[in-house]
């Protein structure tokens, strides 16, 4: 069978071409990054929702990137208010702010939003965390803000038991369980008092606004995501860091959910975030196994969820040996293709998994091509920063 066959160019003809050839329309559309911080898959993403925006109907674009930091650039894209230098540096972790693709898709989504009733909404679907977490308080105290009495504590007790941000977010944690405070007895109080206050947001739900609804989840779950996080930081057993890993996904997968009853929405992110099956990470001397939040996404909406990995040909001037995956994409003739994942499983037969000497680039693992649904592939000269 040619390759060709089950591949096309990456275009917007493509991207619809793919999208009807799934058994459902998705509610969410994944798109993995084989490693982050590549400029032109980000170009890339950004013709993409581009063209799902103007004719597919999608609505919502979500990332790898701090749930809460996400509200910044949401509210500036509902409202123009401040700048867009500003929204950058305060509406997104883990430098993603940086990126000038980022950049060019948070001031195309404003000035789509200026012209049109119908707006576009902007997610982070992260936690606020890296190895470390932040603190709890703004999630804390932004749901204590929006529920009526009477409540579980008195807001004086909720500031004093999460005291000083700086001890929550302390970078040391990350290393080193005994610098972690989340199994305190503050903490451990803290925990009871959010489960109280998520509680009552269910029994409160009818008298807020669809708004402050919103909001209020959003922080529910991210208070109760991170002291669960804090707790395991704590923890000096084998198990903290394939804890926390499963977590921090869990964390991501509940976002998604939420962002999925908005649907459909473009979300991008790691290929190990978004991948069906289990996500493996060599992690000091320990290899990390986890199940994914694209794993747990799928369990609930099923077919609705269709994910798009990236693979790239050249890197660093180095080739794909021809046996790979990517060894067979290269010989496609179009420099971005879109090529159907599952039907390329059944024509490769025993490819050679690729050896990546950057451990922030994953390869594709061939033997899980049968649980993508496409592969988005850039042939030529991609430049890891």
């Amino acid at each position: 069978m040619d390759i060709k066959d089950m591949a096309r160019p990456l275009d917007g003809a493509g991207v619809s071409a793919f999208l009807r050839s799934l058994p459902a329309e998705p509610l969410l559309l994944g798109l993995g990054e084989a490693r982050h911080f590549v400029g032109e898959l980000g170009e890339l993403r950004n013709q993409i929702f581009r063209h799902l925006v103007e004719h597919e109907g999608y609505r919502s674009f979500a990332i790898e990137s701090d749930c809460l930091m996400g509200l910044v650039v949401d509210d500036y894209l509902a409202t123009g208010a401040g700048t867009l230098d500003d929204v950058m540096e305060r509406g997104f972790s883990h430098a993603f702010g940086a990126s000038p693709a980022n950049r060019e898709l948070v001031r195309w989504m404003r000035a789509y939003n200026e012209e049109h009733d119908e707006k576009l909404r902007f997610f982070g679907f992260d936690g606020p965390l890296e190895y470390w977490a932040a603190s709890p308080r703004q999630a804390l105290t932004g749901l204590y803000a929006l529920l009526d009495g009477p409540l579980p504590c008195t807001r004086e007790t909720l500031d004093a038991l999460l005291g000083p941000d700086e001890r929550w977010a302390n970078e040391a944690s990350a290393m080193d369980p005994s610098q972690s405070i989340g199994q305190s007895a503050d903490a451990q109080r803290l925990r009871l008092i959010a489960d109280d206050l998520v509680a009552l947001l269910d029994t409160q739900a009818p008298r807020l606004c669809a708004d402050d609804w919103e909001r209020a989840a959003l922080y529910g779950r991210t208070a109760t995501g991170l002291l669960r996080y804090h707790y395991w930081l704590a923890d000096a057993s084998p198990a903290r860091w394939p804890r926390l890993s499963a977590l921090r996904d869990a964390m991501m997968a509940a976002n998604l959910r939420a962002v999925a009853e908005r649907g459909p929405a473009l979300v991008f992110s790691h290929n190990l975030h978004l991948q069906r099956n289990r996500s493996f990470m060599s992690f000091g001397d320990q290899v990390l196994e986890w199940w994914s939040a694209g794993a747990i996404i799928a369990k609930h909406l099923g077919g609705r969820y269709a994910f798009l990995a990236s693979a790239f040909g050249v890197v660093d001037d180095n080739t794909p040996p021809p046996d790979t995956v990517e060894g067979v994409l290269s010989t496609l003739p179009w420099d971005h293709s879109l090529t159907d994942a599952r039907r390329l499983a059944e024509a490769v037969t025993e490819p050679t998994p690729r050896i990546s000497h950057d451990f922030r680039y994953f390869p594709l693992d061939p033997a899980q091509l049968d649980t993508i649904d496409g592969i988005v592939f850039i042939k030529q000269a991609v430049k890891l920063d």
